[in-house]
């Protein structure tokens, strides 16, 4: 019995008919039994702006959008040249779409809960087309396994928190064996959707976006998989973002801890709540590109055979310093708990903190979240000052918090441009600071010369 693979396929490997069949040569050949895809390239975005257009009324605009997306999922079905069956299903998905922009326009309204049915007819329409390419390359093979389609509704269970809604994940592993129990078995490849799960209630959710990848990670984790594969349109995650610094280099393997570390301060490859799944149940997270799949790709996992002082370094612009003054501050308790029950009752969360014996300065994701009623509470209870358009530099690796010299050689490289917060010390994995956003993407390029290129990260 060989091993359970699940494997996800993003949004740019969903393309069009060649990324598709490309895509399920690669699952074909990485053995994967149950494969989550993403909506084609550009659909999510369609759809979310056919909700916005249908709501404000402009119908022959909305009329537009949802021909540009049913076009686009008809050529693909054509050079796949997809069964009867399956353009029925299509077919079905399309009148669905339709039916659901002009109730919105009718009503004037798409709810948050009309959003996601709406959203959903991505990843529904690609499943189905994909089906079709995977059934294709298995005949090919001449393989005995059959594809098929399952709607992952059936075992993603969540709660209704439309939007960004939460995965059950007690219910779902139930669910998992139920419906699943038999992929063990190997006689059959199943895909199914990323992104969308469903309530008790039978209303169709979303995970919010970036949601597919973690979503691959709850059926790994539901379902027992060995082996949990991201394929998407790079090699794996680089010691930068290549697009700030041609010279970021592959990394091989990095650890389950300095991997959710890098997604949540901002590397692109992987969202940030993906890993968590996978390291509840330590399954080991290969990602790779569809595009290049002999890429050796990166593995994350547990345990690692080496330690580098510094693996990687991330970059998030758009950060906002809230800095809140009060001498009450001094000797008093209580204080932080207020602070973070006002953030608490407006739902915004915060990255980064630092306190002195009069103040507490936090960093935030992007502006939009300060409004003017947090802005409000806050000052009740002391001085805020608002510093915006600055950006979050995260230098990810081991032992940062007990290696001498490694602030004066991050300094050092830095030495003519100003550093507004630092924050050190929480975690052995990552020393983080702030400096003005027009000057981000400059500081990386030098760090990432100091510490990766002259391969200093051996230091200590």
């Amino acid at each position: 019995m060989g091993q359970l693979i699940v494997s996800k396929f993003g949004g740019t490997s969903m393309g069009d008919a060649e990324c598709m069949l490309r895509s399920a040569e690669v699952s074909f050949r990485q053995g994967s039994s149950l494969i989550a895809v993403s909506a084609t390239s550009g659909t999510t975005n369609d759809l979310i702006a056919l909700g916005k257009t249908a709501e404000a009324q402009v119908w022959p605009e909305a009329e537009k959008i949802l021909t540009k997306i049913e076009s686009r999922h008809r050529k693909i079905a054509g050079d796949l040249q997809i069964s009867g069956e399956s353009q029925k299903k299509l077919e079905v998905l399309f009148e669905e779409m339709n039916s659901l922009a002009k109730g919105v326009y009718l009503l004037r309204d798409c709810s948050t809960k009309a959003m996601d049915t709406l959203m959903s007819l991505g990843e529904r329409m690609s499943s189905v087309l994909f089906a079709e390419a995977m059934g294709r390359v298995l005949t090919k093979h001449g393989s005995t396994k059959k594809a098929e389609l399952f709607d992952v509704r059936t075992v993603l269970r969540t709660d209704d928190s439309f939007g960004k809604a939460k995965a059950l994940t007690g219910e779902i592993a139930t669910l998992c064996s139920q419906y699943l129990g038999f992929l063990r078995d190997g006689k059959r490849v199943v895909v199914t959707q990323g992104f969308i799960g469903m309530t008790e209630d039978g209303f169709t959710t979303t995970l919010g976006r970036g949601g597919s990848d973690y979503s691959a990670a709850i059926l790994a984790e539901g379902v027992a998989a060995d082996v949990l594969e991201i394929w998407t349109d790079v090699a794996g995650i680089a010691t930068t973002d290549p697009r700030l610094c041609p010279q970021a280099k592959p990394i091989r393997e990095i650890s389950f801890k300095e991997a959710s570390e890098l997604a949540t301060f901002g590397a692109k490859v992987l969202h940030p709540a993906t890993l968590l799944p996978a390291i509840r149940k330590n399954i080991p997270v290969f990602v790779g590109s569809s595009f290049d799949s002999e890429a050796k790709g990166t593995w994350v996992r547990k345990d690692v055979e080496d330690h580098p002082l510094i693996r990687a370094m991330a970059l998030r612009k758009k950060q906002v310093l809230v800095t809140l003054s009060t001498p009450e501050m001094l000797h008093a308790h209580g204080f932080l708990f207020q602070i973070f029950k006002i953030f608490n009752d407006h739902k915004v969360s915060i990255d980064a903190i630092t306190t002195s014996e009069i103040s507490v300065s936090v960093t935030l994701d992007d502006s939009t979240l300060l409004n003017k009623k947090l802005i409000s509470d806050l000052s009740q209870i002391a001085e805020v000052q608002v510093e915006e358009n600055l950006s979050l530099i995260s230098l990810i690796g081991n032992n940062i918090n007990h290696t001498p010299g490694l602030g004066k050689q991050i300094f050092e490289a830095i030495s003519d441009i100003n550093v507004r917060m630092i924050c050190l010390g929480a975690s052995k994995h990552n020393f983080c600071f702030l400096v003005n956003e027009d000057q981000g993407a400059e500081a990386v390029r030098r760090l990432h010369e100091c510490f990766i290129e002259a391969g200093t990260e051996e230091m200590g």
